[in-house]
């Protein structure tokens, strides 16, 4: 694992094949921090693939990273960066964030007038969050596009957020909104003309 080459990119239907491994070690990560997180089926994660909505890191000899992937809602008004995943051998690594900073360019660049938002229990990814301009807010500031919602069924804690009124729950919201949260973000003022890479590699130590 010492001194591989990562290359983060944009996801394609090549990469179906990883598909399996994304879920289980998403299901598994839930587990070992006892947190709840919405299930994603085969085909629903392959579908972000063959729709240029997901992110994904590989080693150079083609072994599985980590992935991510970002949703449109209400016509383009809302933009939902999920799914952040990477394997546990490659945690600590600077992966994660290099994920995380991809889907958040993607997005902005392709929906520069959107709303971006995130929920999360992991404070890991409230931190990049916050570093990249989200805001935590309630949940009536996000979507409010019931399929959005449906997807948090399959969750365990879906019961809470029932009972919420989906008001809040053990997640937390944050919220990248471009008209005041821009000055805030590490990536301030960035190009949003200018074309993603077609992949960006970092060097895991």
């Amino acid at each position: 694992m010492n001194n591989q080459m990562i290359f983060v990119r944009i996801a394609t239907i090549n990469d179906i094949k990883y598909v399996d491994e994304i879920i289980e070690e998403t299901e598994a990560s839930a587990i070992a921090r006892g947190t709840g997180i919405s299930k994603r089926t085969p085909e629903s994660v392959a579908q972000k693939m063959r729709d240029g909505k997901a992110v994904i890191a590989l080693t150079s000899t083609g072994r599985w990273v980590g992935f991510s992937y970002f949703d449109i809602w209400q016509d383009g008004e809302f933009v939902s960066n999920s799914g952040l995943i990477v394997a546990p051998e490659f945690r600590q690594s600077g992966v994660a964030r290099s994920i995380k900073d991809r889907v958040f360019k993607i997005s902005r660049r392709s929906y520069p007038n959107a709303k971006i938002f995130s929920i999360t229990s992991g404070t890991a990814v409230m931190k990049m969050n916050a570093q990249l301009g989200f805001q935590p807010v309630a949940f009536s500031e996000i979507t409010k596009d019931d399929q959005f919602w449906e997807g948090c069924k399959s969750c365990p804690n879906y019961d809470i957020l029932e009972r919420k009124h989906k008001c809040n729950c053990l997640c937390t919201a944050m919220l990248f909104d471009p008209l005041v949260s821009d000055e805030h973000s590490i990536l301030p003022g960035f190009d949003l003309n200018q074309q993603c890479s077609p992949k960006h590699a970092i060097r895991n130590h």
